[in-house]
């Protein structure tokens, strides 16, 4: 029959007594008994608080750990026997030595989870025994004292107790979405990077990736909080080596970690840019998907942007966009975008590995408004290469889905797709092909935000309207002219008065009467003498070609009277 826990603790007592003594009259080793003793006397007053705890019986971690600690003394025990009568043992001094050492490490670690429970403060809470899974809206009272007890018994108890308390974690982090925070605070993340160590149970090490991951993703304490305690090696370690499982957890958490760019610095000092890189090549479509948004996450960095190139980076993204998932494929287009616009040899390496027919190809297959932004963003960064630009500003597909964007697109599509054509020199049998988009580009030009709307659509325009039946067209439509119109108002402050100009000054360049008749009949010609009398770029040019030599004279005449 198994002692009590009382019972017990009266055994430790008495056994600490005894060695007390025995330490100071020892004749071997005197020098490790002398810091034995200086152990045990710690120990001894440890077990004196735990003694004077009003419910220090009922906690069910002291029922594995008085037990070892009477083992440990028991072993204790007999080496001082040994010490004191050195002819009775037989065994060598080097043997006894070694056991000296291991009960010296042995008492030390009990201590330490001694400390541990001391400290938790479970030891005078009546409830310690089975603590209950806190109800959602528990105060912050409640639930700390229920993270110190699972982190207790974390780092105290045997397998089965911290597969309990992993499991209870993970209930809580997934019921609660501000736990994280709390958890961070009260508990010990450091040693939850700890349990990630492979010479941890398999079980263990699993639930504790998957708990870290959480931290890592749910709140910004603690995702700070994992990468202060080390987590980030660990879990690049995981998504290396680990099971298909654990690396999918590892790659979530590496991508949110790496999303603070304060952090993301420390993927190279971890090794971890070949590791990020097969994982996307090789890994299950969630770890790929992660893998290329931590990819993402650090191509910010110019020391690890040059390590992603030389590690053959861009051609593991490139198959990305074309048979990864739309997840994986929004991520990858964002980081080739990020690498297209950080120099010519990213360029040069993207085109020759075939990325701009993947771009155009993901471009007319991607239903994604966040896939199509960062593709189009790619695929101006390329068009720094004239090379690029001929064969973009040549295809009349590409041209065709730029406007269908400029139609129908968000207002960043909108935006990506107008620069585009403004910067591309585009035939005239294309720019006709596109007339239809003229109108949601005058829209555009009348838009407060984003900042640079107003000028690439205006840019756009210009260059749309170089071609005589697109000028009529735009003006045959009466809502173009009167939205250009109400835009060169000057007591019209929400439009940047170069812009409109520039439009009005590109309708009428060719010098079409009918253009300049509708202009003038929606009232645009009063605005722009007085736009000329501000000096607005553009304004005289415009007006002059608006009032031709005929007219001039008429109109000047009548609006003085």
């Amino acid at each position: 029959m198994h002692p009590t826990a009382a019972e017990s603790l009266h055994l430790i007592h008495r056994l600490l007594s005894l060695l007390l003594l025995s330490c100071l009259t020892v004749k071997s080793f005197i020098g490790r008994w002398q810091a034995l003793h200086s152990k045990l006397t710690i120990l001894k007053t440890s077990l004196s608080e735990i003694s004077d705890s009003t419910h220090w019986s009922q906690n069910p971690l002291l029922q594995d750990l008085l037990p070892n600690l009477l083992s440990t003394l028991h072993n204790t025990k007999l080496l001082s026997d040994q010490c004191h009568d050195p002819s009775s043992y037989s065994g060598g001094k080097l043997l006894l030595q070694s056991n000296l050492n291991m009960v010296s490490a042995s008492l030390s670690s009990l201590q330490h989870d001694i400390d541990l429970l001391l400290k938790s403060g479970l030891l005078s809470q009546s409830n310690a025994i089975v603590l209950s899974q806190p109800c959602p809206g528990s105060g912050k009272d409640e639930l700390g004292f229920f993270i110190r007890d699972l982190f207790t018994r974390l780092q105290i108890g045997g397998i089965e107790f911290k597969k309990k308390a992993l499991d209870s974690l993970l209930l809580l982090l997934n019921e609660d979405d501000k736990a994280s925070v709390l958890v961070a605070k009260e508990g010990d993340v450091g040693y939850l990077v700890h349990l990630l160590d492979p010479t941890n149970h398999y079980s263990v090490r699993e639930q504790a990736a998957i708990v870290v991951s959480l931290l890592a993703t749910s709140s910004d304490s603690s995702r700070t909080s994992v990468f202060e305690e080390g987590g980030l090696g660990p879990l690049l370690r995981l998504l290396e080596t680990g099971l298909s499982g654990l690396k999918e957890k590892a790659a979530m958490a590496v991508e949110a970690i790496t999303a603070d760019p304060e952090n993301a610095w420390a993927i190279s000092a971890y090794g971890g840019v070949p590791v990020l890189i097969e994982a996307c090549r090789s890994g299950s479509p969630v770890t790929q998907t992660h893998s290329a948004g931590a990819m993402k996450n650090v191509a910010a960095v110019e020391d690890i942007r040059t390590a992603l190139g030389e590690e053959g980076a861009v051609a593991v993204l490139l198959q990305v966009l074309v048979s990864g998932t739309a997840a994986a494929q929004e991520k990858a287009a964002n980081c080739i975008w990020i690498l297209a616009s950080s120099g010519e040899d990213f360029r040069v390496s993207i085109i020759q590995d075939g990325g701009l027919q993947s771009l155009l190809q993901l471009l007319q297959e991607s239903s994604s408004s966040d896939t199509l932004e960062h593709v189009l963003r790619a695929i101006y960064a390329l068009s720094a290469s004239p090379s690029t630009a001929t064969t973009l500003s040549s295809s009349a597909s590409f041209i065709l889905q730029l406007a269908e964007l400029i139609k129908h697109g968000n207002v960043i599509l909108q935006q990506s797709s107008a620069t585009l054509l403004a910067n591309l020199s585009i035939t005239d049998t294309n720019k006709r092909a596109i007339a239809g988009c003229m109108g949601a580009l005058v829209k555009m030009v009348e838009s407060t935000k984003p900042v640079g709307l107003q000028e690439v659509a205006a840019q756009a325009l210009v260059s749309l309207l170089t071609v005589r039946s697109n000028r009529k067209d735009l003006v045959r439509e009466e809502k173009n002219v009167l939205r250009l119109v109400q835009m060169l108002d000057p007591k019209n402050e929400l439009v940047c008065k170069k812009f409109p100009v520039s439009v009005i000054s590109a309708i009428v360049a060719g010098g079409s009467h009918g253009c300049r008749k509708k202009l003038i009949a929606a009232g645009a010609y009063p605005h722009l003498q007085k736009l000329s009398e501000m000096d607005i770029a553009g304004a005289k040019k415009a007006l002059q070609r608006l009032a031709g030599n005929r007219l001039k004279k008429i109109f000047s005449r009548t609006w003085r009277e």
